[in-house]
Order: C-alpha cells, then structure tokens, then sequence
C-alpha cells in the first residue's frame, strides 16, 4: 500500500506561536485566539473558532472573578 501522508511544512506539529506564518502578519490576535492558545498551551489558535462570544465570555468570566474577590477581601477584612 502506498501512501502519500507527507508533511511538508515542519512547523506543522509545532506550537502555533513559534510557526513564521503566526508571527509575520501585523495583524492584532482576537480575544478567541489568545483563549485558544491559553487553553491550549500554543498549540491551536483556532480550538474556540471564529464566534467572537466565546472569547468575551472568557474575558467577562475573568473579570468577573477578579473583582468578586476584591470585594469579597474588602467586605472580610472590613467585618473581621
């Protein structure tokens, strides 16, 4: 049986942010792609797709958090 399986490009395999292709355009990340690549450790860029929802929902999350515990160390130390 023969195959024609060939990886060409040998940044392939490699994580999305080492890849020329990722670091030569000037063009700015979206919230999407910078979650992907947090989720993934650099390895896809593209896992959340291209819905922008998923990405501010990840921001609005973590500022959420954050500033749940300021008020929460506020409000604690302030009764204690």
């Amino acid at each position: 049986m023969r195959t024609d399986f060939d990886f060409p490009n040998k940044y392939l395999l490699g994580p999305v942010v080492f890849r020329p292709d990722f670091n030569t355009h000037a063009e700015v990340i979206t919230a999407n792609q910078a979650w992907s690549l947090f989720f993934t450790a650099g390895q896809e860029d593209k896992v959340l797709g291209f819905n922008a929802e998923a990405g501010r929902f990840f921001t609005n999350v973590l500022l959420a958090v954050g500033v749940a515990g300021i008020l929460w160390a506020t409000l604690f130390n302030a009764a204690v």
